[in-house]
Parts: C-alpha cells; sequence; structure tokens
C-alpha cells in the first residue's frame, strides 16, 4: 500500500508540474523543455557556452549527474561545483552562501545557461547564484517544490515547480523531468534518446 501510494503522489507532481517563464506566465512544460532545447543547441553549436548545473544534498548529485549526461550524450559542455577543495575553500574562505556564486561570477556570460535545482527552491546559495547568474546575463533555468511562493520560482527564465510537500518526492519528480528535457533534446537533435 505505502509504494503504490508513494508512486502515485510522485506521478501526481510530475504530471501537475508549473512551468512559469521571468514574467510569471506559465507555458506548457513540453515549450519550456522545447525552448531549453533551442537555446542548448545555440550554446553548443554557434555561441560555445556552457550549461552550469548546481545543487545541495541530493540535488547536487543530480546536478552532477545531468551535468555528466548533457555532456556525453548531448556532446554540450557543462560545469557544476562538484569538486571537494572548491567546496571546502569558499565555504571556508568566504562562506557557503557563495559555494556556486564565486564560480558563476568568474565563469558565466549571456552565452551560458544556469540550471538550479532546490526542492525547497529556498536554499541561500542557490537564491545567490541566481542573482549573480541573472546579472552574468546566462540564461537561468530553475527546479524547485515545497512551497509555491519559493524565491527560486521567480528568478529564472524557465521555473519547473513540483506541487509536492516532501523531499524525496519533490527529488524524485525533478529526476524524472531533468531526465526528460535532456531526451527531449536527443529526440529534437541527436537522432533519439539513448
Amino acid at each position: 500500500m505505502f509504494y503504490e501510494e508513494y508512486v502515485d503522489d510522485v506521478f501526481t507532481g510530475i504530471k501537475n508540474v508549473i512551468v512559469t517563464d521571468q514574467t510569471g506566465n506559465e507555458v506548457s512544460i513540453q515549450k519550456a523543455m522545447d525552448l531549453w532545447s533551442e537555446k542548448a543547441k545555440m550554446l553548443r553549436d554557434k555561441e560555445k557556452g556552457v550549461i552550469f548545473f548546481c545543487g545541495n544534498g541530493a540535488s547536487a548529485t543530480m546536478a552532477e549527474h545531468m551535468s555528466h549526461d548533457w555532456f556525453q550524450n548531448a556532446e554540450v559542455n557543462t560545469i557544476t561545483c562538484a569538486e571537494t577543495a572548491h567546496i571546502t575553500a569558499i565555504s571556508n574562505d568566504l562562506s557557503y552562501e557563495e559555494v556556486f556564486s564565486y564560480r558563476i561570477n568568474r565563469i558565466l556570460s549571456d552565452k551560458d545557461i544556469l540550471v538550479t535545482i532546490s526542492s525547497s527552491g529556498n536554499s541561500p546559495n542557490i537564491v545567490k547564484a541566481l542573482e549573480v547568474g541573472k546579472r552574468k546575463g546566462a540564461y537561468c533555468i530553475t527546479f524547485s517544490g515545497k512551497g509555491s511562493d519559493n524565491r527560486s520560482r521567480k528568478m529564472g527564465d524557465l521555473n519547473f515547480y513540483v506541487p509536492l510537500d516532501a523531499y524525496g518526492l519533490v527529488e524524485s519528480a525533478h529526476a524524472v523531468i531533468l531526465h526528460a528535457a535532456l531526451d527531449n533534446f536527443l529526440e529534437k537533435y541527436m537522432g533519439g534518446k539513448h
């Protein structure tokens, strides 16, 4: 019984994801994935930019995973903050709030994409990453859940919001949506998903 209810909850979150643009207007999830795919193709083929993925905890592992999958399967250059030395040095020398934004400020430009993954959407280091990413002109894509008024959800050019309240459920839904976005790119431009 528990398992069936759990899967139903995750499915409900995936099915009811709400995507908004930078003005807060809703867009269909397919349109959002197509916009992401088009931007990523231009970034890869013409602008020679990067996709920068970041998140904390389980979201950090998703960021690393998606960074690798976009790099290997979509042939897009990607970056993430996975190095222990970077994480501990920036956290110790500056603050954990700047663990992503410090690198974003040095590397990202208006030809790049920033993807943030945060179950709550309120992690201070994710909010700071978005502030700096926007200031640098990067195309910002947010993934969040839990409270519908979370800060990340108002900051991206595209905002994927999963209307679920438990961390594990949000994280599970994010994983499916992130893979769907990559597979959408592969279907459109790389001969199909792998």
